[in-house]
């Protein structure tokens, strides 16, 4: 397994504030793998989503650590979302 992946869930583990998220978001990291986020928590998987946000590894990383906003990564072309949106801003209010 890819490290950038493990670091992924545990630092997105860490930030779950509502364990009863009702969506499904996935996380693909570029050359790395997925990344999925459900009602069951975190984990590595490259099920079918709600909505993929992609971006380059450095860029996820910096998303995770507060150092880029996901709203500037996506307006910059750093970071694309396909799928719904409305299901990003759910995932924002679940992130502490």
């Amino acid at each position: 397994m890819s490290d950038v992946l493990d670091q992924a869930v545990k630092a997105l583990n860490k930030k779950m504030t509502n364990v009863g998220f009702d969506g499904v978001v996935k996380f693909s990291i570029i050359n790395e793998g997925s990344v999925i986020i459900d009602s069951n928590g975190v984990r590595i998987s490259d099920a079918d989503a709600n909505v993929t946000l992609s971006a380059s590894a450095e860029v996820f990383q910096e998303i995770i650590n507060g150092d880029q906003s996901p709203t500037a990564a996506f307006m910059n072309g750093k970071l694309s979302i396909n799928g719904d949106m409305g299901m990003v801003i759910k995932l924002a209010r679940n992130l502490s």
